[in-house]
């Protein structure tokens, strides 16, 4: 018997690049995407211009090294905090993601905001999904050319916000926007605006869904944080089959036909043009445009909604309610992703309230461990390292203690003004006579000086040690 070779077929690793030409969608969904549109760019754009006392509310300024979110000050030392929130930012999208599938990228996600805004214009200077692909296929006429220049323009003077309003979040937003009205800006800061403006005009008006698709790795490790009782949007395929053009009055007339009608509505809307009836794709962002899609012709063909819902597969495939849903929402993965995240959160919240206003390193001087002078003492070189996230200036006496006969030679007051960090380099000196010797342990003392009452509080103490040879105390 002839056997027959196995058939070939040659898989692409990336797939042919069409235009999604989509559909604006309008419902409940829309209107809660549109919500956290605002809301997000309101965050965004506001920070920068908020004050604190003194200052910005929110300012990551690199040359000063120095971190400020409202009150709290953070030098480099303090880099664990942003860590830590990183931290608590991925667990609860881990958490979220576990209850809700893609919320995240569906609603909030600087993709999908900025494509969704950049959407926005590109409605209302080209027109309808219709009338823009009806232009794609024509050639180049004056009206085309005015209405692709109108939308490039508004594109680009909204990248160009995006882009200042990044950079006002590591230099000042006062004067950076004095820097533009006077034509002093730099050339890091002008790379920088453009840098980012570039790519929220590349990202938002040209890459779209290939962002999702290709680059953005959340899509692609999902499916390990998704499971049958999480939230997903869904096709009720049991209900929407066999699917067929018809109108409400064939509707009544046919038992056997399913609920979707087969109008592609909800394909035509999806911003990743995907076909969700096709099942759970990593495509999907979860941005329920096609639920309003749906519903809208649900209503129009006087059937139930929900053809097209969030719903999650255990519910679907038993034909479950709202209520068994909800049952499972408190299963071991989201116990465990719950109990962790507030651990976190708890010690990350007692860190920062336990946190001393001001601390200070102690760094020994290592080109001289110990040096004799004239008198038979015995000095040794440190460099103290103090950081004040107070707001206000302060004045501090540092003092040493737990040595006896220990003694300053250097300036021991000292001002600094607020969120200040200064290097104050400190000689101390035993001596001859000491009967010890070895590595000596004593204490750095600091007091706040209050002028107004005449008084000093201890708030800082820092162990140290002072090494005196071994040979000085034999000789």
């Amino acid at each position: 018997m002839k056997i027959s070779p196995p058939a070939v077929s040659i898989i692409s690793m990336y797939t042919k690049f069409d235009d999604v030409y989509v559909r604006e969608s309008k419902g409940r969904y829309t209107n809660l995407r549109w919500f956290f549109v605002w809301l997000t760019q309101a965050v965004f754009f506001g920070l920068p211009w908020l004050r604190w006392d003194e200052r910005q509310a929110v300012l990551f300024d690199l040359s000063a090294r120095k971190f400020f979110m409202f009150g709290l000050v953070l030098f480099p030392q303090d880099l664990i905090y942003l860590a830590v929130l990183l931290i608590i930012c991925a667990y609860s999208l881990f958490l979220f993601t576990a209850v809700s599938g893609r919320v995240w990228c569906g609603f909030s996600c600087p993709q999908t905001v900025y494509t969704e805004i950049f959407m926005w214009i590109e409605n209302k200077t080209e027109g309808s999904r219709s009338a823009r692909m009806r232009m794609a296929k024509q050639g180049l006429t004056a009206e085309k050319l005015r209405k692709k220049s109108l939308k490039h323009l508004l594109w680009l003077m909204f990248a160009g916000w995006t882009g200042l309003s990044f950079v006002a979040y590591f230099i000042p937003a006062h004067s950076l926007l004095a820097d533009i009205q006077t034509g002093q800006l730099g050339s890091w800061q002008c790379f920088w605006i453009a840098f980012y403006a570039l790519a929220t005009y590349l990202n938002a008006g040209f890459m779209r869904e290939q962002i999702c698709r290709y680059l953005c790795p959340y899509a692609r490790f999902q499916g390990s944080m998704l499971d049958q009782d999480t939230l997903i949007v869904s096709y009720d395929q049991q209900r929407g089959e066999p699917r067929q053009g018809w109108s409400a009055k064939e509707k009544q007339n046919s038992e056997r036909q399913g609920s979707c009608i087969d109008c592609s509505l909800c394909v035509q809307v999806c911003p990743t043009g995907i076909d969700i009836r096709n099942g759970l794709q990593h495509d999907c962002i979860g941005c329920a445009a096609c639920v309003d899609a749906c519903d809208s012709v649900m209503d129009k063909i006087q059937a139930p909604r929900g053809l097209i819902r969030f719903t999650t597969a255990r519910a679907l495939l038993n034909d479950e309610g709202s209520r068994a849903i909800l049952r499972r929402i408190w299963r071991p993965r989201v116990v465990i992703y719950s109990l962790i995240l507030g651990l976190i959160v708890s010690a990350f919240s007692y860190a920062l309230l336990t946190r001393t206003d001001l601390r200070m390193n102690v760094m020994r001087d290592r080109r001289i461990l110990s040096r004799e002078v004239e008198d038979g003492a015995h000095e040794n070189i440190y460099r103290l390292h103090l950081m004040s996230t107070a707001e206000q200036a302060r004045d501090l006496r540092i003092t040493v203690t737990g040595l006896d006969g220990l003694q300053f030679q250097s300036q021991n007051l000292v001002h600094l003004q607020p969120t200040e960090s200064r290097t104050l380099p400190v000689t101390l000196r035993l001596p001859a006579n000491h009967q010890a010797a070895g590595n000596l342990q004593f204490e750095f003392v600091v007091y706040a000086i209050n002028p107004e009452h005449q008084q000093e509080q201890v708030i800082l103490r820092e162990s140290a040690s002072f090494h005196l040879p071994a040979t000085l105390n034999e000789k």
